[in-house]
């Protein structure tokens, strides 16, 4: 299995940091990739980043890099996970949504299969935000309708569905992500933090592992 590791946007790209610029998307997803696929190689599996430059890639040539692995493997060969900080808002303020969610296009494909072992990982892996979520929510950190786990259960299954091109454009099993808000303050607080940030890779590193194994029994 080839897996393919994918950080969001770069560092001309505008807008996507914290309002007070200690987080910037870019140089965080391209950190956590990075350590996403060490960890994987350090386990014994094919992994790589698709876009190793600092400056943005655009969304058809992150496609093309993957489907020319799918030709090359065969599309059930190969996976891919987009990483990213989600935001509520682009007015550069501090806003009170908060929590992770994974998305996949449209639609029952494989890729549902790997975005629910995401979402079950993650609610073991970044228990320490979800136990503290409730406290920082009564001190006005979040608002009422904030949950640490982000999910839409109208189809039976947790991931969010959107066209986003990195989805709908390659020919494996695709999710996208969304690793808290970065224009939350007590999320780009643990976003920054050591513990937050090996959360973050453990979750990816483990659900991805415990993916394939389900495809191998």
């Amino acid at each position: 299995m080839k897996i393919l590791i994918d950080n969001g946007h770069g560092s001309n790209t505008p807008g996507k940091h914290s309002p007070d610029m200690s987080l910037r998307e870019y140089k965080w997803a391209r950190e956590i990739a990075i350590r996403i696929v060490n960890a994987l190689k350090g386990k014994g599996y094919d992994a790589e980043r698709v876009v190793t430059e600092e400056t943005d890639v655009s969304l058809s040539e992150r496609c093309r890099r993957v489907n020319n692995w799918c030709t090359q493997l065969g599309s059930t060969n190969v996976i891919f996970v987009s990483t990213h900080v989600n935001a509520a808002g682009g007015d550069g303020k501090w806003k009170s949504a908060g929590g992770w969610c994974v998305y996949t296009s449209p639609g029952k494909t494989k890729a549902d299969d790997l975005a629910t072992v995401l979402w079950n990982t993650a609610q073991e892996e970044l228990k320490p935000y979800i136990e503290k979520f409730p406290v920082l929510k009564a001190q006005g950190a979040y608002d009422s309708k904030q949950k640490p786990m982000r999910a839409d259960w109208s189809d039976g299954d947790p991931d969010f569905e959107a066209r986003f091109t990195v989805l709908t454009g390659t020919k494996c099993p695709a999710v996208l992500t969304e690793s808290l808000f970065q224009d939350n303050k007590a999320d780009v607080d643990f976003l920054l933090s050591e513990a937050g940030k090996q959360a973050i890779v453990n979750l990816h590193v483990k659900g991805i592992i415990k993916y394939i194994e389900t495809l191998q029994r």
